[in-house]
């Protein structure tokens, strides 16, 4: 007991989130485990190692808060200081705009839970499946707020000073600041992997339910078969086709070597047997084409049960799927899709938002790069000029992260050029203000030469 005193309250904290992060652990690792393993059920053409790192990253997510209280615990006591007044501000910055994105969401979608047999949990069950996506959205412009607001309030009281003349140089200061900036990258980088990319369609079957109304994963979705000359439309992919679920208003169309039009089978219900792997349509209508005769029209009163199609649903749903909402696995799963079979979809989009899976993250990165600098003033005049610039450069990432982007799955950039390039530009840019501010020739003051109000 009298070691345990002596310790510091710091590795309490540290012991405190180790448990809770092991308890959590012990809830969602295997919950996931078990969807990873229904997933390669359903999906046997998936990336199987990819989907099998996803436990590994959310037991990672779940000790994260652990392991930087461990990296607070081993800072120095400037160190920790100033990492303990930013996180107080990051904290209090967070709660604030995930409160305010609540409300302003919650106030367009509040028709969408009016008929929900129990409002408050459909409400707690969409945002909770909508949080990895909302933090990823917010942790940048938190870091934002949190840098301005801290490091404005250290330069005012004059502590940025007194650190300076006690030894320290304006580098040394900001490394805490900069490693959260690491931390936080990473977390977004765990979160954009699987949890943040499918949120939207957790949440499309959240609001489906509380309507009432059947989830869709997809709808009108288009496959070309050119090895056997089929073409594929579905007019709806249910949330839970992968578990047996019929697709909805099936049209299949089959031509010959030279194009030409031989039958074309209709039906309302389609269902793949994993076991047997035959197709069994539900009623179908099948129109048989001979060039200069009329089609003739056979209708069945009897399902129709075909075994010698090879297509299977999650083939004929990945031209349907939505690059923005597939996380890496899925990605993965699909481009390997793309390489066996390269005529049913542009893989433009998916190869931009792969890499962009990688490349967002680190926005909470070049943030702290170009905010830090100009956060940190020494006299009241150059105040607003730093809180200005850091604010426009931010606006500016956003637009030109959007841009490029859209470039990219336009096919009109490379993949890998779209994602990065805002991102190395800014970082850059975020490097240059640094070197600047450390050599006590801060932006501002240049810009401030060039105004006719500063004489």
């Amino acid at each position: 007991m009298t070691f345990l005193r002596r310790l510091p309250p710091r590795f309490f904290l540290i012991l405190a989130l180790s448990i809770l992060g092991g308890g959590l652990c012990a809830v969602v690792v295997p919950a996931e485990s078990r969807e990873v393993a229904q997933q390669l059920v359903g999906f046997p053409d998936s990336d199987v190692q990819a989907h099998q790192a996803r436990p590994v990253i959310l037991a990672g997510l779940c000790f994260s808060p652990a392991l930087a209280a461990c990296m607070y615990a081993l800072g120095g006591t400037l160190a920790r200081y100033i990492t303990r007044q930013f996180l107080g501000i990051f904290g209090i910055c967070l709660s604030a705009l995930f409160l305010i994105y609540l409300l302003i969401d919650l106030s367009s979608r509040i028709d969408d839970f009016s008929n929900a047999p129990h409002i408050l949990r459909s409400i707690g069950k969409y945002y909770g499946v909508s949080a990895p996506a909302i933090l990823l959205i917010l942790l940048p412009y938190t870091l934002l707020l949190a840098l301005l607001h801290s490091l404005g309030k250290f330069s005012t009281n004059r502590e940025i000073i007194a650190m300076i003349q006690s030894g320290r140089g304006v580098l040394r200061i900001t490394v805490p600041l900069i490693i959260t900036g690491v931390f936080c990258s990473l977390f977004s980088l765990a979160l954009n992997y699987h949890w943040a990319p499918s949120a939207e369609e957790h949440q499309s079957a959240v609001l489906a339910a509380s309507n009432h109304k059947p989830a869709r994963q997809a709808t009108q979705v288009l496959y070309r078969n050119p090895e056997n000359r089929r073409l594929w439309m579905v007019g709806a992919f249910p949330q839970d086709y992968q578990k047996g679920k019929p697709l909805l208003n099936v049209e299949v169309t089959s031509t010959d070597e030279n194009q030409r039009l031989l039958s074309r089978l209709s039906t309302a219900s389609a269902l793949w047997n994993r076991s047997t792997h035959q197709w069994t349509f539900e009623n179908p209508v099948i129109s048989r084409y001979v060039p200069g005769k009329a089609p003739v029209i056979e209708r069945s009163e009897h399902p129709l049960t075909l075994d010698f199609w090879s297509e299977t649903p999650w083939q004929l749903i990945k031209p349907g799927l939505d690059p923005a909402h597939l996380g890496v696995p899925d990605l993965n799963s699909w481009l390997q899709a793309h390489a066996r079979h390269a005529s049913f979809a542009d893989p433009a989009p998916y190869f931009t938002q792969w890499h962009y899976r990688w490349a967002l993250p680190f926005t909470c990165l070049v943030i702290v790069l170009f905010a830090t600098p100009l956060a940190i003033h020494f006299s009241r005049r150059s105040t607003g000029v730093g809180l200005f610039l850091a604010v426009i450069l931010s606006a500016l990432l956003l637009l030109v992260s959007n841009i490029v982007l859209a470039l990219g799955e336009a096919g009109l950039l490379r993949p890998a050029l779209a994602a990065w390039l805002p991102n190395l530009l800014f970082a850059l840019l975020g490097l240059y203000l640094l070197q600047r501010r450390i050599t006590g020739r801060p932006i501002y003051h240049l810009l401030l030469k060039r105004l006719p109000a500063a004489d």
